[in-house]
């Protein structure tokens, strides 16, 4: 059965990089899965504050998978890998060039079979308060959370379509990569958790913008809906950095999906080990 990792929202952090790939050569897992915030990010830079990796999903990224590639040969896992909303758009070629090497997977919008399973990724969250837009979609409609900044302000490192900022939708989105497939045999790697969850928990607790209260809750009711609707055997998130301490579960039961985040918001590493074949037995652990 397959022992699969997952880790999220390492936000370019050398540190977090290397324990990570310690520890795929001590258990050598059989997938990773790579949920998002992965590069130092922001539309200014996307350098590592390492001057020596000043282009860090080449000179670092890349280099070291090839090299843990050269380490496990054909123990080499499958590594499905999605950007978040604080990577800058301008670097999706890089990740795309890179996954032509062989080194990973560039799952964003993509359905990849891989053994028995189907693997989709997504990137885009619901509109926040950051300025960032690269990666933000409206949710289900263009209503936007008091306190949140629309989609068609902000800042991108890549210019878009009018219609795209105006009327794409996530949940638009979800409906196209996934039409009429069956997810009962489905791992969906979204950057987003689903709305209403105890994944989702913002510390936005008696915060209001011109006395509106402001909803702690900040994932996206299109990926709740499709999880309720379609029923994927697994669901993994990140985003919501706080979520774990405020709710005290990093995974939920809903309908026959186990959702999983592997977000933290201390300096260790969190890493979620699963297995789809028997999702509830899935573990985390701080490194």
């Amino acid at each position: 059965m397959p022992q699969c990792f997952f880790v999220t929202d390492l936000h370019g952090s050398l540190d977090r990089f290397e324990r990570l790939f310690e520890r795929i050569l001590r258990e050598v897992p059989h997938a990773l899965f790579l949920g998002g915030d992965l590069l130092p990010g922001g539309l200014v830079t996307g350098r590592s504050l390492d001057v020596s990796h000043r282009d860090f999903v080449n000179d670092y990224l890349a280099r070291r998978f090839q090299r843990l590639k050269q380490e496990l040969h054909t123990s080499y896992p499958e590594v499905f890998v999605i950007l978040g909303n604080d990577d800058p758009r301008f670097l999706e070629p890089s990740m795309m060039d890179v996954a032509t090497r062989g080194l990973w997977h560039y799952a964003h919008n993509r359905r990849i079979r891989w053994d028995r399973w189907l693997v989709y990724g997504y990137n885009f969250v619901p509109p926040t308060p950051f300025m960032n837009k690269d990666w933000e979609r409206y949710d289900v409609s263009r209503y936007v959370d008091p306190g949140s900044v629309s989609p068609e302000e902000g800042g991108r490192s890549v210019p878009v379509s009018d219609y795209e900022r105006k009327y794409m939708t996530i949940a638009k989105d979800l409906q196209n990569l996934t039409a009429e497939d069956d997810l009962s045999r489905a791992i969906m790697l979204f950057h987003s958790p689903p709305y209403k969850t105890k994944l989702d928990r913002a510390a936005l607790d008696g915060k209001m913008i011109d006395h509106v209260p402001l909803d702690v809750h900040v994932g996206s009711v299109a990926i709740k809906n499709l999880i309720e609707e379609r029923g994927p055997r697994v669901t993994l998130h990140g985003h919501v950095h706080e979520s774990t301490r405020l709710t005290g579960a990093w995974q939920e039961q809903i309908g026959d999906t186990m959702a999983m985040s592997a977000v933290h918001d201390g300096p260790e590493l969190c890493l979620v080990r699963f297995n789809p074949e028997c999702p509830t037995e899935a573990t985390r652990t701080l490194l």
